[in-house]
């Protein structure tokens, strides 16, 4: 069993599930076609998805059982995602004993359960599974015990689910680039484009996939927008949601503005100038195309930004490998540190949900001591 990716004759691209005779497993594609046309969800998202699936079905299928059995021994598929390695050629190597380190962390293993449950759930809701999974996943209520006013004058079914199956993931604080870091990739950059695109993950929190999926109409950096027919005033963009021929996908179905600083409209155009000088690269409407090497002028892929903050990093001789979303979280955190409000981060960073941007209201270590240094000592207060 493993993923494989798909492409439309439209051109959209998803991943699949392949058996080892490389034929389709039907409910996996059902759910992942589904997932992506269906629920408009990202080709990365089917990517996740369908290598936690692949995981799934091939220790179903080392262990025998058919993968309606293995969901109802999801105890035992998690005590294999724990501590089997797979290896070439064999169903995976159990490290057992103590203090053997486990091979994938809460947070990884919650993640493939995430997409397990969802497989079940559509197989079911498509008639390809029996209904009797879903108690096995879900703890399941009925209505019966809800208000009348809450259950309707149509008495049916209504399922109130939660995961039966999910690991205590110890809470961490964010992973963020510091200031020094960023400013020594910064240094180590060896062009205006890939400066720029330091600055907008690290001052303007976009994603890899929003940052190449950028095009030039959606870059507004004057005063006054309106002659474009955009009302938002100052430098900005939009973050707009679109197929791309690079593969890049912004993750949030809802379009957003996030505001420039002096920093970010300087960085534009810089990278103008260095633009304007690569013929191949003037007729691309993508912001962020390739300059310096084969096919020029055409857009970057998400990939490529991987690479070049890595190569950035060596550059710089950090301590540590930088990788994107850490310049994301250190945006997100700044903006903490600087006084933002939640609704104000929840906006910038395009998330869907508060508690995507409640990680980032950690106090810092000083303002947790100022707080305590503010508080009035007892025998000050009994003099009074």
């Amino acid at each position: 069993m493993r993923a494989f990716a798909v492409t439309l004759p439209s051109g959209v691209r998803y991943w699949t599930v392949l058996n080892e005779d490389l034929g389709v497993v039907p409910e996996a594609d059902d759910f992942l076609r589904h997932l992506r046309l269906g629920r408009d969800r990202s080709e990365l998202t089917t990517k996740s998805y369908a290598g936690s699936i692949a995981l799934f079905l091939r220790w179903c299928e080392g262990t025998g059982r058919h993968w309606h059995a293995g969901v109802e021994h999801l105890g035992l598929f998690i005590m294999w995602l724990r501590h089997a390695r797979e290896s070439e050629g064999e169903g995976g190597v159990l490290l057992a004993g103590p203090g053997t380190a486990p091979v994938r962390g809460a947070r990884r293993i919650n993640g493939v359960l995430t997409a397990v449950r969802s497989l079940v759930a559509h197989a079911v809701a498509a008639g390809r599974a029996p209904g009797r999974l879903l108690p096995v996943l879900y703890e399941v209520g009925d209505a019966r015990d809800l208000p009348e006013e809450a259950r309707g004058e149509d008495a049916v079914m209504a399922w109130r689910m939660r995961a039966r199956h999910r690991l205590h993931e110890p809470e961490a604080g964010v992973d963020r680039a510091s200031d020094a870091e960023i400013v020594s990739l910064l240094r180590a950059c060896g062009s205006a484009r890939d400066r720029l695109i330091v600055l907008l993950m690290a001052r303007a929190g976009l994603r890899r996939g929003e940052l190449c999926g950028l095009r030039r109409a959606d870059v507004h950096l004057a005063l006054d927008s309106r002659p474009l027919g955009c009302s938002v005033p100052r430098a900005h963009l939009h973050v707009v949601r679109r197929d791309n021929v690079n593969g890049a996908w912004a993750k949030s179905r809802r379009q957003r503005v996030v505001p420039l600083d002096f920093l970010g409209v300087m960085a534009f155009d810089t990278y103008d100038l260095e633009r304007g000088e690569v013929p191949a690269a003037q007729d691309s409407d993508f912001v962020l195309v390739n300059l310096f090497r084969e096919p020029v002028g055409r857009p970057m892929p998400p990939g490529a930004v991987n690479e070049l903050i890595t190569a950035a990093s060596r550059r710089a001789d950090l301590e540590r490998r930088i990788r994107p979303h850490q310049l994301r979280h250190a945006f997100g955190s700044n903006l903490a540190d600087a006084g933002a409000s939640l609704d104000e981060i929840m906006e910038l960073l395009g998330h869907a949900a508060a508690s995507s941007s409640a990680v980032y209201l950690h106090p810092d270590p000083a303002r947790l001591r100022d707080a305590v240094e503010r508080v009035a000592s007892p025998r000050a207060g009994a003099a009074r």
